[in-house]
């Protein structure tokens, strides 16, 4: 999953980003309304994590925009109001679900799986492909039954070629989508060739049923072989 959280609490904002690192989650951050734009205008998100009250405006601006440039990114509002109109308007400009502060970490995670289920993969949580099976909540994957190990990147590719299946996806977009908008910006992706050749290699020797296409010079493309 990849991850955006715009809050301008500090404290809030490092524990938000501990819990979703555990769940093998790139985690990217905003803290006011003007760095939550340059993002999520740019780079894709599988969840953005949204306070409404942020230095520079309110985080419903930002649902405004999402909304106008026609983004389908998944949205959870996170706000220490506890008001119906509040609600209501997030919900009615296109937020999937609303958790007011404060809650309960688990209850978060178990939000954001939930709303990048429906946004993904129809609210699955397991998700077959050829002869694989990904169980979203756990990410894990079994191939012909068998348990296959797969490491937070070779997952995290995975999913987003699966999510993507039969789409030409761009080295730089992969990049993105799995390691953050820190990545280094050179034109080196060795870090991805590596991902991807042991991942082929692992859905090869298992017969898995599908294949990770390479498109010279552009990217990749996962089809079912």
């Amino acid at each position: 999953m990849k991850i955006l959280v715009v809050e301008d609490e500090l404290e809030m904002l490092e524990s938000i980003e501990r819990v979703l690192k555990q769940e093998k989650a790139v985690v990217e951050r905003a803290t006011n309304l003007k760095d939550a734009l340059d993002k999520a205008l740019i780079y894709e998100y599988d969840c953005i994590l949204l306070d409404i009250n942020l230095p520079d405006g309110s985080g419903l601006e930002l649902l405004h925009e999402l909304k106008k440039q026609n983004k389908s990114d998944g949205i959870l509002i996170l706000s220490a109001r506890n008001s119906l109109d509040d609600k209501l308007e997030g919900l009615n400009l296109g937020a999937d679900d609303y958790l007011t502060k404060p809650f309960h970490f688990s209850e978060l995670v178990a939000r954001v799986r939930s709303i990048v289920r429906r946004k993904k993969f129809d609210g699955n949580a397991l998700l077959e492909i050829g002869n694989i099976c990904v169980d979203i909540t756990n990410q894990a994957v079994t191939v012909k039954n068998a348990p296959v190990s797969l490491n937070r990147k070779e997952f995290a590719i995975l999913m987003y070629l699966i999510s993507n299946k039969g789409r030409l996806i761009s080295k730089t977009a992969l990049a993105e989508h799995v390691w953050g908008d820190n990545i280094d910006e050179s034109d080196n992706f060795e870090f991805i060739y590596s991902q991807i050749k042991n991942l082929r290699k692992k859905m090869n020797d298992l017969d898995s049923g599908i294949e990770i296409q390479s498109i010279y010079g552009v990217g990749y493309k996962l089809i079912e072989s």
